[in-house]
């Protein structure tokens, strides 16, 4: 792992940054309350049984992983324009992060029909986005071919999370070319010219031609289009499945549904659903996470994820595990994506991501009773200078300090890990890393969480049964010995 230097912080800098009031919010209280929420909550106690030759000598245990997840997206894999800047991005996954969420959005998988881009072709290679002068404009930025991404992920022992199998979103998930399959007359109706070339004005088309028509109506009205959507969404899941079931260790089945849900527009027994994002497969929640359960293996773990982290959230993860839907964990989103919302909570302008707010979102999300993965996560650093980097850098300690805090989080993804690699709209300076892969304040925030504040390094006497106990944050710990005739001896333990 690169040792980056961390630049020297005056005190007069941090202050400056932020305000009275924001330190009133992360006040002492509060940081001893999130300091032994963190001991109860992400520690345990241990006790293993070693060989003779370890008989009451001196144990070292020390931390190798965390069960925690410290994620990142791996969208930008490759693609960085410089073979010492997709070096420095790839060694961070294995090291900062634990986990790599991988991209499967349907649109751009299968840009042409029936092709969906698993295995890499040259404009998947390094050399094409080394010598591509407009990457953001090309249809497959951010969205790597899959095989060498799930191959690097593997080498790295790390765990691998797909995202997404279902989203009815029509910009970013359902293909042009299956768009296209609608009538040209129920496009038409929403008032837009039809331009093959231009996927939002498709997409809009696609979202708002069917006002007015109940879900049966459009069912009527599209029977071809229907079974088509339903056909080729359990075909892609299966397909996926047969490729990457053994390899992928969990999935965002179904992806940002619960507002469609709250609108009543899942109907059991539907073959066509009136998403706010237009048509797709009847209640496709349901069916989603049911074909998904039939062709993923039993240990792969079936997410849920949304950015509506409202009643409507809960309601629906409960409906959908009573009607017999495997659901193992409940992915949240979390997107500061305007930097002046960052300068407004430094500034105490803004009670946005507040302890009390944060404890209040996630003691609801909770209550659907189960492990909670904050999948997405965006902070930024206001104005792109230095004062906005401490600012990021300071909100993301405290934020991750809280969450990593709360009993029912299993782990945490950041999303655009470098500046100017977001999806478009997306704020070009959230990363932890600027466009030349220099490290930010943030980076060494985080790095400094994970590796040293959350780290278990300690020293425990064996007795004479060989027994060593100690306490430590969850994961893999090495514990190394020297036996009475000098050799040096170890074995690998899981504390959970």
């Amino acid at each position: 792992m690169t040792h980056y230097q961390k630049p020297q912080l005056s005190r007069e800098e941090i202050d400056a940054a932020f305000s009275d009031a924001y330190r009133a919010l992360w006040n002492d209280d509060e940081q001893r309350r999130i300091d032994a929420d963190i001991e109860k909550n992400r520690k345990a106690d241990g006790e293993f049984q070693l060989p003779a030759s370890a008989a009451g000598r001196e144990v070292r245990a020390e931390q190798l992983s965390h069960d925690f997840i410290f994620g990142a997206h791996i969208f930008n894999f490759d693609q960085l324009g410089s073979d010492e800047c997709n070096a420095r991005y790839k060694e961070l996954y294995g090291t900062l992060f634990n986990s790599a969420t991988i991209a499967f959005y349907w649109k751009t998988l299968e840009l042409e029909e029936g092709r969906p881009r698993f295995r890499p072709e040259y404009r998947d290679t390094a050399e094409f986005w080394n010598r591509c002068p407009d990457p953001k404009h090309q249809p497959h930025w951010r969205r790597p071919a899959v095989d060498p991404v799930v191959e690097f992920c593997l080498s790295k022992g790390i765990r691998l999370h797909g995202h997404t199998l279902v989203w009815g979103n029509n910009r970013w998930q359902i293909p042009d070319w299956l768009i296209n399959r609608i009538p040209f007359k129920f496009l038409k109706k929403a008032n837009l010219e039809r331009n093959p070339n231009d996927d939002t004005l498709l997409s809009e088309a696609a979202a708002f031609a069917f006002e007015g028509m109940t879900a049966s109506e459009m069912e009527r009205a599209l029977p071809e289009y229907t079974t088509l959507l339903n056909t080729l969404m359990a075909k892609r899941i299966i397909e996926i499945a047969m490729r990457y079931g053994d390899k992928i260790d969990s999935w965002d089945v179904v992806n940002e549904s619960a507002t469609d849900y709250g609108r009543g527009n899942m109907i059991p027994g539907a073959k066509l659903c009136k998403s706010c994002y237009g048509p797709m497969p009847g209640d496709y929640t349901y069916r989603g996470f049911k074909f998904a359960e039939g062709v993923f293996p039993a240990e792969a773990k079936l997410n849920i994820n949304d950015y509506n982290l409202s009643e409507d959230y809960v309601k629906q993860v409960r409906n959908l595990r009573a009607r017999g839907c495997k659901i193992d964990i409940m992915g949240a989103q979390m997107h500061l994506f305007d930097p002046q919302t960052c300068q407004d909570i430094a500034d105490g302008k803004s009670l946005v991501q507040s302890p009390r707010e944060v404890r209040e979102t996630m003691e609801r999300i909770s209550r659907a009773g189960l492990p909670i993965h904050l999948s997405e996560i965006t902070i930024t650093s206001p104005g792109g200078d230095r004062r906005g980097e401490i600012v990021q850098a300071g909100i993301a300690r405290n934020l991750y300090r809280l969450w990593f805090s709360l009993e029912p989080m299993m782990g945490i993804t950041w999303w655009n890990v470098v500046d100017g690699c977001g999806a478009p709209g997306e704020p070009a300076v959230s990363g932890l890393f600027t466009r030349a892969m220099k490290p930010k304040l943030s980076y060494f925030a985080l790095e400094n969480l994970i590796h040293h504040e959350w780290h278990t390094d300690t020293v425990s006497r064996a007795d004479a049964e060989g027994i060593v106990s100690f306490r430590g944050f969850r994961g893999n710990y090495r514990l190394s010995w020297t036996a009475a005739d000098g050799s040096e001896e170890s074995m690998v333990c899981h504390l959970k």
